[in-house]
């Protein structure tokens, strides 16, 4: 028999600040093309000789995993897994910055040490002393979901009883600059909203939320974690038979799922996959999120934050209605819903309990 997965414990440092109750009845959307997220004061838990060598990414990875384990009352996990879709690009422009002002000669090492994808995993568990399994997931839009599939399945078998999973990603310069001469990112001049876009590309941002995940239940359990599932591509009907297919394999019929937490992001092209799964499930009350974060590669772990709060506080804030007097009275079952242009599509399920 497979062993049940609670949240117990969330931590974030997003555009609305870190992880907090009322995070989501204070929160203002969205409408700048780069979105910062909001840094809180770190040298509580960093030393400040640390925190100038640390990019934000980093930072912010290191204080949201705390504030999990804080709320979770755990000192240690077992493991540590995370999902991150551009890594720690800051450090990584600012070390082929320096190869080129630099003739390729006299280079420090800090910068290139801290680029690598798993750099946030690995200062977290050199903090805490974890020498559990370590990994990073590095699949662009899904690389979180594959992070907590990872920690699903682990906790399910017995393997471990305990895990810290996260995702996280920056902003940086150079890279959020080609995004934009791309059209993936909004002008830097444009006002738009998730609502109101009407120009191509979306509103960029950057966070990191973490989860503490148990097999047992606690007094600060925000949600019962139930199954997740990744498809890389999808046929024209395909959408249909992935979440029905998904909703049978969890022992749930369409009428079962009360509420939807969608990714819309101001794409016109991508948020027609959103309104088709709302065609698909007419009876479940469709939420969104990503006017509140920001679009970015690991920002459905905000996401599924947001779910896990809805669910133990039983209301669902104003600030999440995609469609005004459409909210259900007491959600019990949330299924989150993301996909990047098409492709990766990821579905996250869980349960008030």
């Amino acid at each position: 028999m497979k062993n049940s997965v609670f949240i117990n414990g969330i931590g974030a440092v997003t555009a609305q600040g870190i992880w907090r109750s009322e995070l989501l009845n204070e929160a203002e959307e969205l409408c700048q093309a780069i979105n910062y997220a909001q840094q809180p004061a770190y040298k509580e838990l960093i030393p400040p000789a640390m925190i100038r060598r640390m990019s934000r990414g980093i930072k912010m990875g290191i204080y949201a995993a705390q504030q999990a384990l804080d709320e979770a009352q755990v000192s240690l996990p077992d493991a540590i897994i995370t999902g991150t879709g551009l890594g720690c690009s800051e450090d990584s422009e600012k070390f082929l910055r320096n190869i080129l002002d630099n003739d390729e000669e006299f280079l420090t090492p800090t910068s290139f040490i801290q680029s690598t994808h798993n750099t946030v995993a690995a200062q977290i568990a050199l903090r805490l002393q974890c020498k559990g399994y370590n990994f990073t997931y590095v699949n662009r839009s899904i690389s979180f979901e594959s992070a907590l599939l990872d920690a699903l399945l682990q906790l399910q078998q017995a393997e471990e009883n305990q895990l810290l999973v996260g995702g996280v990603d920056e902003v940086s310069d150079h890279t959020y600059r080609l995004l934009q001469l791309v059209e993936e990112i909004k002008a830097s001049d444009t006002k738009e909203t998730v609502k109101t876009s009407i120009t191509p590309g979306v509103n960029y941002g950057e966070g990191a939320t973490f989860f503490s995940l148990d097999t047992q239940r606690s007094a600060s359990t925000y949600a019962k974690l139930v199954d997740v599932t990744i498809q890389h591509r999808l046929g024209d009907s395909g959408l249909s038979t992935f979440i029905r297919d998904f909703l049978t394999a969890n022992a749930l019929h369409a009428s079962d799922v009360d509420t939807l937490l969608l990714g819309y992001n101001g794409d016109l092209q991508e948020d027609s996959y959103y309104a088709t799964v709302e065609e698909i499930l007419p009876h479940a009350s469709p939420l969104y999120y990503k006017h509140l974060s920001g679009q970015y590669d690991s920002c459905s772990a905000f996401g599924l934050a947001v779910a896990a709060s809805i669910l133990r506080n039983q209301r669902v804030p104003n600030s999440l209605h995609w469609r005004e007097n459409h909210a259900v009275q007491q959600p019990q079952t949330i299924l989150v819903y993301n996909q990047l242009k098409g492709k990766d599509h990821a579905l996250i399920l869980i349960q008030a309990c």
